[in-house]
């Protein structure tokens, strides 16, 4: 299978990292082109994309370690919550897409640390 980079389409075999040179409205092209769905990563740092079509052992290792941080903020009877992947973006300078997010909601009461 070759890789298909297209405003319409994008296709990558699974492990495939691709670097290449592109504009804000590039990036943001390409992730309208996918829809809801989540492969490629897409990643836009300074002037610069970044696609990443994850293997199976990626998503079980991002699985772990979402696992083990539930369980740490669980015990600890810490407020969160705790998201699939999303797109993060700073306009016109960087956007990512992590495998999971944890967002901490912070009561009165609760010490910061």
């Amino acid at each position: 299978m070759y890789a298909v980079i297209s405003p319409t389409q994008t296709q990558l075999r699974p492990g495939t990292v691709l670097r290449m040179p592109a504009t804000w409205q590039e990036y943001q092209t390409l992730c309208d082109s996918r829809g809801d769905g989540s492969i490629p990563r897409i990643k836009y740092r300074h002037g610069e994309i970044l696609l990443m079509s994850p293997l199976l052992r990626h998503g079980r290792d991002a699985s772990i370690l979402a696992d083990l941080i539930n369980v740490l903020l669980d015990s600890q009877d810490r407020n969160y919550e705790a998201f699939t992947p999303i797109t993060m973006t700073l306009p016109e300078e960087r956007g990512i897409e992590p495998d999971y997010c944890f967002y901490r909601i912070f009561d009165v009461e609760d010490p910061i640390l």
